[in-house]
């Protein structure tokens, strides 16, 4: 299975964090990390290569030159990189048809196989959407006049890459962009949304997209369903939204210990 991450050195440790819960959740599986970056020294590269390694897994470097979006307009403190996933279909091996894109603030928690084999044909990506009704209509009336009807978070995308190439326009984007400098709060996220939410699969958010920060509410939601034992046995990809961090040391979020459990066996492998 095919593995996209776009990052830059700040984010290493995480990663592996985030690699670790990956590599020990899906024991039989071995897994190409395809690694977009501009600027990781080549050492800690050579040192991220060989913890990858020791897995069963490869890691694939993609270095984007400067060059490439020199006339790609930025905003606000988002960088350039920001285009990274949503261009990773110029950069990758044209053999690849598909791969999953996934955020370093992610954990792990189960089998990804069936994602990565679900049919997404005639999907440009799937992804999940977080279902809180506030966060919906507010960015549903920030980017009208654009006809979106949920907003996906792009931390977890599943990439039709095939399709992709055939039907995404790096010049469309770029206009996005000039056009709607001052409405864009997440970038990458605001353009995916504005140009591609009605060539996304929905996916579940409980299970392949889950906000650490909402326990409480989806377990009311759900009725109670969506418990403890639930997160354990049934989400795959638990997900830390937002700006408070779980390998910052102000944390103090409900899955707190979790993360913490597996950055120690990651750090215990460096």
């Amino acid at each position: 299975m095919n593995i996209l991450v776009t990052l830059n050195e700040n984010y290493i440790k995480p990663l592996k964090i985030m690699l670790k819960s990956l590599f020990l959740n899906n024991p039989n599986e071995n897994f190409s990390i395809y690694l977009m970056h501009s600027g990781i020294a080549e050492d800690k590269l050579a040192q991220l290569d060989d913890y990858i390694a020791k897995s069963g897994s490869k890691l694939k470097i993609i270095y984007i030159e400067s060059h490439h979006f020199e006339d790609a307009p930025v905003v606000l403190h988002f960088s350039k990189e920001m285009y990274y996933r949503l261009l990773a279909y110029k950069f990758l091996p044209k053999e690849l048809n598909r791969i999953l894109y996934l955020d370093p603030d992610i954990l792990v928690l189960n089998p990804v196989k069936e994602l990565y084999q679900l049919d997404i044909e005639g999907y440009l990506y799937a992804a999940a959407y977080h279902d809180k009704i506030s966060v919906k209509e507010i960015n549903r009336i920030r980017l009208m006049p654009y006809d979106i009807d949920v907003y996906y978070n792009s931390g977890v995308l599943l990439m039709n890459l095939e399709l992709q190439r055939k039907l995404i326009d790096e010049q469309t984007i770029f206009k996005f962009v000039k056009k709607n400098r001052s409405r864009l709060i997440m970038p990458d996220q605001d353009i995916l949304n504005a140009l591609y939410s009605k060539k996304v699969k929905s996916l579940d958010e409980t299970r392949y997209n889950y906000d650490a920060r909402f326990y409480s509410y989806y377990k009311i939601k759900s009725n109670g369903k969506c418990d403890m034992d639930f997160i354990m046995n049934h989400t795959v990809f638990l997900h830390f939204c937002g700006k408070k961090k779980p390998w910052k040391k102000e944390y103090s979020g409900r899955f707190h210990a979790l993360y913490k459990h597996y950055e120690k066996l990651a750090l215990r492998e460096q």
